[in-house]
């Protein structure tokens, strides 16, 4: 009897053990490269602490997450752009109902390869460039020779935001070239000598030199303090009012932890 009884207990507990496993919630996270890391340390950080937790995450673009989230695909579209009108309208018809948190600050950065003595242009320079109004670093200061101009594609919520901040919404020319992730932008502005692009600040590092626009350097310091011009909140949109443990994650996500774990992403913490 005690060895059937043994047997029951050990039977009920793997039971138990296989119950919680099944009914652990999955969070799936898509969207904006630029909040990719974000999402992925603090999805890390956070199903360390509640082990019942699976989150996924993915990027895709801000327009790609946001997408997914309309058509029930996702449980958090991440962006680096306010969702648009016509995809309030789309989401409402699908019975969907996009609700943005703001989860960090950061800044556009303008960036050339490391080599290039130029070193500050003014919004309008930035804006003739990727026009293709101006075409030779030399009608800058800078050395004789073509400028390459690199952008994130049109699904990318930092083109959108680009787009108004400095294009002003004129076109970018045709022949830039077009990238689907900030770092695939920064692999070509390394390589290239003569290379135009920008990032969010969360991908600058040393092997690219930033561009001070309006005489002011991109940093978390000038970001914060209004002074970069080039600046834009950064967002994870819900369904409706987030509840369980995605509502436990996006409180994570905006606490002082959280936080940090965003500004060791290179990003700008929300003060």
């Amino acid at each position: 009897m005690k060895k059937i009884a043994m047997i029951m207990a050990i039977g009920i507990a793997a039971i138990s053990l296989a119950a919680g496993t099944c009914f652990a919630e999955k969070i799936v996270i898509a969207g904006s490269t630029t909040v990719l890391p974000i999402a992925q340390k603090t999805a890390e950080e956070f199903m360390n602490d509640n082990p019942s937790a699976d989150i996924s995450v993915r990027g895709g673009g801000s327009s790609v997450g946001i997408a997914a989230l309309i058509d029930g695909n996702c449980d958090i579209a991440d962006s680096s752009r306010p969702i648009k009108d016509v995809e309030i309208q789309k989401a409402v018809s699908n019975g969907r109902d996009p609700v943005a948190h703001i989860v960090a600050l950061d800044g556009i950065a303008v960036v050339v390869n490391k080599s290039n003595p130029v070193s500050k242009l003014s919004k309008k320079q930035v804006k003739d460039i990727f026009m293709g109004k101006i075409s030779d670093w030399s009608q800058l200061g800078g050395n004789t020779g073509k400028i390459v101009v690199v952008s994130r594609d049109t699904a990318s919520g930092t083109f959108e935001a680009f787009g108004e901040l400095v294009m002003q919404k004129e076109k970018v020319m045709p022949s830039a070239l077009m990238q689907v992730s900030n770092q695939a932008v920064a692999q070509i502005i390394n390589q290239t000598p003569n290379s135009i692009g920008y990032v969010g600040l969360g991908f600058m590092t040393n092997s690219l030199k930033a561009i001070e626009i309006e005489e002011v350097m991109p940093s978390k310091e000038t970001v914060l303090s209004g002074k970069y011009s080039v600046t834009r909140p950064l967002f994870m949109y819900t369904n409706g009012k987030p509840q369980g443990t995605i509502k436990k994650y996006l409180d994570f996500v905006k606490s002082p932890d959280g936080q940090n774990l965003v500004e060791s992403q290179g990003y700008v913490g929300l003060k």
